[in-house]
């Protein structure tokens, strides 16, 4: 063979991506029940494990490291396992009798009663499917449908991939604490027969995984009332506040922010997850190729009906806390802008009361140095004066008056240049700190 590059690290896994999860070829009469657990990962590989545990015992190959999809035949019944982000879910197939009800004995009865006891999580969704072959001679009516089947409950359901199939359920929990789903075959081949029992068995999954976020919604809209109400407060508080009580909104507002913000970090996840869920039972149930039968809702009808409102609900209260979280944000950022505008007059008059100080002291210094400027001149005429009067007695005759007149320009002119000599060199000294620091 031809030497190739090196395999980037996860091309076959990207590759075989488009291979997870597929369906079972289903031929004849089938009955399915499928169990769905939340997991989040508490529970390690403890999905694995138990997996491994019932192979063991039916002396099968157990799943691999790694491994998200996994089936196997048991003899008794087959095993499909998957793992998915937020759960795990547990298919168990077995072949129906001939005649047999649909719904009297079910597919998971086959399994081990200590194992299915034993799986990790918490179900979040069970449902009994069966695939039965449709009857020739006649079809049966809704309410005999519903009589036999489905407790005498309103049916949902419609005539399926282009007429090859119809499927009804009640999308109700019935006393043994599953849904039910009967899909009647005309004419489907066993691999199309698997595709379509495993996209009602996720429109059911996927429908009730969206479903989780409608009791956090409903939860968080009194909170976001809440909310609402104190900014409303504060907002109408700043508009009239003053300087003392700027910081006291600011930090209400702060407070405010931090707990949406909070809120906003626990549910995104949740929200998001909806949306996904959801738009993936829109996608299956349009795969379906639904046709309408009489006097029966089809999927796309009771998802619309009753799963758009609550999606229409999450989604409201997704973008009421965002829009709620951005005007919180605009409310901190005028009020902070206002308690700056505050603090630069406060600095402004500050500043003003400093130079009007500092020409105080300039003046005040000019001052003292024309004081000084005098007193020395006077003590150095005076010293001259004293001087001359003291030549006297040794003979040197000077007019002590004469010298002090011819002393006192010079005296001057000392005073002032020592004064303008030692104001000289603090000016030099301020520099120099000023370039250091």
């Amino acid at each position: 063979m031809m030497k190739l590059p090196e395999n980037h690290g996860q091309r076959y896994g990207l590759s075989n991506e488009v291979h997870a999860r597929p369906p079972e070829p289903l031929e004849g009469a089938v009955k399915l029940s499928c169990i769905a657990l939340t997991t989040n990962w508490p529970y390690s590989d403890a999905d694995r494990e138990i997996v491994a545990e019932i192979t063991r015992r039916y002396g099968a190959t157990p799943p691999g490291p790694g491994v998200k999809h996994y089936s196997v035949d048991l003899r008794d019944f087959r095993l499909i396992w998957e793992r998915h982000t937020e759960f795990t879910r547990y298919t168990f197939i077995v072949t129906a009798k001939p005649g047999a009800a649909p719904f009297t004995s079910t597919a998971i009865e086959a399994a081990p009663a200590d194992w299915v006891a034993d799986l990790p999580g918490e179900m979040i969704v069970a449902t009994h499917a069966a695939l039965m072959p449709a009857p020739d001679d006649r079809p049966l009516s809704h309410s005999e449908l519903s009589a036999q089947h489905f407790s005498g409950n309103a049916l949902i359901g419609a005539s399926i991939a282009g007429g090859a199939a119809t499927s009804v359920t009640d999308f109700r929990l019935h006393a043994d604490g599953f849904s039910r789903f009967l899909v009647l075959n005309r004419s489907m081949t066993p691999w199309h027969a698997g595709r379509i029992v495993q996209r009602l068995l996720e429109i059911e999954t996927y429908r009730i995984m969206a479903l989780l976020a409608l009791p956090v919604a409903q939860d968080l809209s009194p909170q976001l009332s809440a909310w609402e109400t104190e900014l409303s407060e504060v907002v109408t508080a700043m508009t009239a506040s003053g300087a003392d009580d700027e910081a006291r909104l600011l930090d209400r507002l702060t407070a405010l922010q931090a707990a949406i913000e909070k809120s906003h970090t626990e549910t995104q996840f949740r929200f998001g997850a909806a949306a996904a869920y959801y738009s993936l039972v829109q996608r299956r149930i349009s795969e379906l190729r639904e046709d309408r039968l009489a006097d029966m809702q089809m999927f796309s009808e009771f998802t619309e009906r009753r799963l758009a409102p609550a999606m229409d609900t999450c989604q409201s209260a997704s973008r009421r806390q965002g829009a709620l979280s951005e005007r919180v944000d605009r409310a901190a950022q005028l009020l902070s802008a206002k308690v700056d505008k505050a603090l630069q007059i406060q600095n402004r008059q500050i500043l003003e009361s400093m130079n009007k100080r500092a020409e105080l002291q300039l003046r005040l210094q000019q001052t003292v140095e024309g004081l000084s400027v005098a007193a020395v001149t006077y003590y150095i005429v005076g010293v001259v004066g004293y001087f001359a009067g003291g030549l006297a007695t040794i003979g040197v005759e000077i007019d002590p008056k004469f010298a002090m007149g011819l002393a006192a320009p010079l005296a001057l002119a000392l005073a002032i240049a020592g004064v303008w000599h030692t104001r000289r060199q603090i000016e030099q000294r301020e520099k120099a700190q000023a370039s250091e620091t």
